[in-house]
């Protein structure tokens, strides 16, 4: 009610200066004069065209008017004239003057006439256009021709009828039953006696270019050019209308989409080469598998015509992700990876890889920088090694993209950007796709819009689209984020040539995501080998009918005249002889040479063969004075005019006593650890979900002011002149996406320490795949090393199964060093111990050992992703300080931290030497001194537990050789860590003496639920931990 009176007061008569100020945002004023202003009264009810919609279009038509008079039909003049003139609006309508009838004439005619009977079908065949339009741009892309085989599987429009948009072929009866699947009520009440009739157009479409009024036969077929061919554009949900302007200018203005002949040979060139790299590599190896591109062949100038328009826009580094699919001929005509290095992947004969176990061809990445050919500017084109897993590598390509934006200084992602490519199963069914998306638009996280590229084979593996999504594209996820999806048929190379041109200059120009869903099909099975005639019978019987586009386009060419047989023959023959020139050289290649493909170098870090520059550690100590300052800051507020929350200022005063003390706890630790590299040039990313207070409220690296929304404080950022940035940010709750994301920050430098923080230690099973695929074995399969930080909060503590264990076990189980077999000591074996590892694994008991093992990530010379598991109750412990005397240079990490007690004095006489790591020894210390057995119990903390530390263990267990050796933890016995740590005790040894267990007995939760249970069984080992007959009649 209120809008339609809105509508009806603004039709009242204006003054000129009112006139004037109402037109001054749009423009400049119309100098008119109205008479006196006077409130319209009459009621809404009896003027039934100010309804819904209709109001919208009669205050457009007006202001119109207001700006000039004749850009309006002569009765919608009259009108207005009336309606000034004191008319309620549905009396206002007077019939056009006739022919050579002089307005002047008319002007005692301007007064209150005769309400007309077609006033009403004026107005509803107006708004009748305005909602035929909307209903194109909204619901068009339903009825596109978008599948190459026409049989669409997920069908909008089931009655498959083509609709005629010829000029002069339009059909009403045909238009009408189409519409139906457009509209509501069809054709809104027009006839086909209206096809001729000429429509003034709405601001919201610009199918008339120059033209502001068409008839209504023309409106129709340029919509249907528009939004009902080749093309199919959902955007129309996108809440910003300056976007959607944007989007209805590219594709409804006349004549967009035109090509230039040498356009249109370059792309022939591009498709020729995507066709005939896949037809050479099916003669040379038909039975090999190698996830060709048949059927999207156009997925290669797709891309490239991408990477052009994003080059000419200031691009000039692009990282991108993509499953198997197509991927050997995205290495070989995108990233323009050596044909023979490609080629030599499939000779049976080639030796192992000169670094790690390598992986198939079709998971490897590549780095190459180049110069664009058509814009002649220098591209650095990244393809990052991936998985099987579909979509995993999603984030890691979107955390990579922010880090080398951050390193160019490039905050608004002009001259770095990602492309992502989806197979259409994955990316509907993949739920890492819509974490992914999530972090688009996050401060930290964007990397200012990303093109996702989905290869819609119309089909899974086997399984048909009706059954494995419920939305009906699998593109829908996108729309969470407003990211326009643009449908194109991959059998019309120019229409996917627009597109893609569309969606860069949509990246270059709103730094927003974009979905490309290039509709094709999957000429083969899954791979070369499969038989997809078991499950898809009849679209494998209308494939194999199916003419490839590059035969349909370059006919169409020919036919076009744009180049010639003999040209195109000519063409395929030329890229033939490079294939074949580069399979013989294939022949000479010998050894798999991981290297060159590497996706993410490091130049200058390591020798020129890739080696460590040295095998040795600095000290990772620092001067008192360094730790002093850093703790002066960390227990301050270093802005002026900043109010703090009162528990806070405690927390700090704290921090500022314990500075004086010269001790640490676990946050002040890390508060030093952190601030002495950003002195030293390293930047530090710290992310995870609340890290910035820390989820248990020990960290307060960003102070938040108590009375101004969003005024924060990250100390951390002025402790030096001239130091690194820190970054610290909360993410989303999502540890799947965001471990990714970090895991690809960190791949692009390694003069940046990232850590990602779980909220618990357990979170970090819903990111698992990150772990399994990338962490642990990342090294060995791709040569790409990480120093990537997980750190892991874990203790039993009562709190039930969840939030308890960080499941150490799964780590240790996955770390690559022998059980069996010590290692030969030698000279800087620790750190040759590190470098032979896949992953680094401590659970440090104090907040020095904290503070050096994550200096020593930095200060090592090579990278290794660390798991650390850390404290829940120590972060409050009253034990668990450090003196500042156990950070001074010359100190470093301790890998175990060795008895220095009474036991030791006296180590013969030592009946038992408990083995354990992390909180739990503050609880045997306890219970030792308690039970006053401080001389005959030695405990040895293991720090880091892989690699495992030998030498350390083997000289402990000399030393107590009375002693019994048993290994305690507070965790079951099929989890934490006595699996892994039995056997290489026992190797230290030499198999000559037992290794008992005490800690809680196997189960299946990592924990109970009752806290009367959990403090039962946690006297129970600790009276165990301290029997000395315990095992006095048991046989290891």
């Amino acid at each position: 009610m209120h809008r339609l009176r809105t509508c009806a007061a603004k039709l009242r008569p204006l003054t000129a200066s009112q006139t004037a100020k109402k037109l001054s945002h749009n423009g400049p004023a119309v100098s008119r004069t109205f008479q006196q202003g006077r409130f319209y009264t009459a009621p809404v009810a009896a003027e039934p065209f100010l309804s819904g919609t209709s109001s919208n279009y009669v205050e457009e038509m007006y202001f119109a008017w207001l700006e000039n008079p004749q850009s309006v039909h002569k009765s919608w003049d009259v009108f207005f004239r009336n309606a000034n003139a004191g008319a309620p609006p549905g009396t206002a309508y007077q019939s056009p003057p006739p022919l050579g009838t002089s307005m002047a004439s008319l002007s005692s005619a301007q007064s209150v006439m005769v309400a007309q009977p077609n006033v009403d079908k004026l107005v509803e065949d107006h708004l009748a256009v305005q909602s035929l339009i909307r209903a194109y741009q909204v619901r068009g892309h339903h009825v596109s021709k978008l599948d190459p085989l026409g049989i669409n599987i997920v069908a909008f429009d089931e009655s498959g009828n083509a609709f005629p948009v010829g000029p002069s072929s339009l059909d009403i009866a045909v238009c009408k039953e189409r519409l139906k699947r457009l509209t509501v009520g069809a054709f809104y009440g027009l006839d086909e006696s209206d096809l001729d009739k000429v429509f003034h157009l709405p601001t919201t479409t610009f199918i008339g270019g120059n033209e502001t009024a068409l008839p209504l036969r023309e409106i129709i077929r340029r919509m249907e050019m528009s939004y009902c061919q080749h093309i199919g554009v959902e955007f129309m949900f996108i809440n910003d209308l300056e976007q959607c302007q944007w989007i209805r200018q590219k594709f409804e203005t006349p004549s967009a989409m035109q090509f230039t002949n040498e356009e249109k040979r370059t792309l022939l060139a591009r498709l020729v080469r995507s066709t005939r790299f896949e037809e050479f590599l099916q003669r040379k190896w038909s039975s090999e598998k190698r996830f060709g591109l048949e059927g999207c062949e156009v997925l290669i100038p797709a891309l490239k015509t991408i990477i052009d328009k994003s080059s000419e826009n200031g691009v000039d580094n692009v990282i991108m992700g993509m499953p198997h699919r197509g991927r050997l001929n995205v290495l070989a005509n995108v990233i323009r990876k050596e044909l023979e290095q490609i080629f030599c992947q499939f000779d049976s004969k080639l030796e192992a890889a000169d670094e790690g176990t390598g992986d198939v061809k079709y998971h490897l990445g590549m780095y190459h920088r180049r110069i664009n050919r058509v814009t002649n500017r220098n591209i650095t084109l990244s393809l990052v090694a991936n998985p099987s897993h579909l979509e995993a590598v999603d984030p890691v390509v979107q955390g990579k993209t922010k880090a080398e934006q951050f390193y160019l200084s490039d905050t608004e992602g002009k001259k770095v950007m990602s492309i992502l490519l989806h197979g259409d199963a994955a990316f509907a069914g993949q739920g890492i796709v819509y974490e992914t998306f999530h972090l688009s638009d996050l401060p930290s996280y964007t990397t200012h819009g990303t093109i996702h590229v989905v290869v819609n084979n119309q089909i899974g593996f086997t399984t048909d689209p009706r059954v494995a999504r419920s939305s009906p594209y699998p593109t829908d996820v996108a729309r969470v984020v407003n990211a326009p999806i643009f449908h194109v048929n991959g059998d019309d190379p120019e229409a996917v040539m627009y597109v893609c041109n569309v969606a860069a200059e949509w990246r270059s120009t709103f730094h927003k995501d974009v979905v490309v869903d290039l509709v094709c099909y999957r000429r083969n099975g899954h791979n070369e080998m499969d038989e997809p005639m078991f499950t898809q019978p009849l679209m494998y019987k209308q494939i194999k009918k199916q003419k490839a586009v590059l035969k349909k386009y370059a006919e169409k060419l020919i036919v076009e005249g744009v180049v010639t047989q003999q040209e195109f023959e000519a063409e395929m023959s030329k890229y033939d002889k490079i294939c074949e020139e580069a399979y013989a050289r294939s022949k000479d290649e010998k050894i798999m040479h991981i290297k060159h493909w590497l996706d993410s170098p490091w130049p200058g870090f390591f020798t020129l063969d890739g080696q460590p520059k040295s095998m040795k550690c600095p000290s990772t100590g620092l001067s008192e004075e360094t730790l002093a300052h850093i703790g002066n800051v960390a227990s301050s507020v270093p802005v002026e005019d900043f109010t703090i929350h009162g528990g806070l200022t405690r927390i700090l005063k704290g921090r500022g006593e314990m500075v004086k003390n010269r001790t640490v706890d676990w946050a002040l630790a890390e508060y030093m650890a952190i601030g002495s590299l950003l002195k030293e040039g390293i930047h530090i990313r710290l992310s995870g979900q609340d890290v910035e207070r820390g989820t248990f409220s020990h960290r307060h690296h960003v102070l938040h002011d108590q009375n101004v929304d969003k005024k924060t404080c990250i100390p951390m950022n002025h402790l030096w002149p001239n130091q690194a940035p820190y970054t610290v940010c909360n993410s989303s709750l999502s540890e799947y996406g965001v471990l990714g994301f970090e895991l690809g920050f960190a791949m692009a430098s390694p003069n940046t320490l990232v850590l990602w923080e779980a909220q618990f230690g357990d979170f970090h099973n819903t990111a698992q795949c990150i772990i399994d695929q990338f962490i642990s074995p990342g090294q060995a399969k791709w040569v790409r090393q990480n120093g990537i930080v997980l750190l892991l909060p874990h203790g039993m503590e009562g709190m039930g199964p969840e939030h308890s264990s960080a499941r150490p076990e799964r780590f240790l189980q996955m770390c690559n060093d022998d059980p069996d077999v010590v290692p030969k000591m030698m000279e800087d074996f620790a750190v040759q111990q590190l470098y032979d590892a896949n992953w680094i694994v401590v659970n440090c008991s104090t907040p020095a050992n904290y503070f050096h093992v994550l200096r020593r990530q930095i200060l090592l010379p090579f990278r290794k992703p660390l798991i650390i598991f850390t404290p829940k109750s120590l972060l409050r412990h009253p034990d668990a300080k450090s003196s500042f005397d156990m950070m001074l240079p010359g100190t470093e990490f301790l890998r175990g931290i060795v008895e220095d007690g009474s036991a030791a004095e006296k180590p013969k006489e030592v009946k038992r030497l408990l083995f354990c790591t992390g909180k739990v020894y503050y609880e045997l210390a306890k219970e030792r001194k308690n039970k006053n057995l401080e001389a005959e119990v030695a405990i040895t903390r293991l720090e880091q537990l892989s690699p495992f530390p030998f030498d350390v263990v083997e000289k402990e267990a000399k030393k107590y050789s009375n002693a019994e050796l048993v290994w305690c933890q507070e965790e079951h016995k099929n989890q934490g860590y006595y699996e892994y740590v039995k056997p290489r005790i026992r190797a230290t040894t030499r198999r000559e003496r037992p290794v008992w267990y005490v800690g809680r007995e196997p189960a299946s939760a990592p924990a109970t639920g009752n806290k009367n249970t959990h403090l039962q069984e946690l006297k129970r080992f600790l009276e165990t931990s301290f029997n000395l007959e315990a095992f006095s009649n048991l046989n290891n």
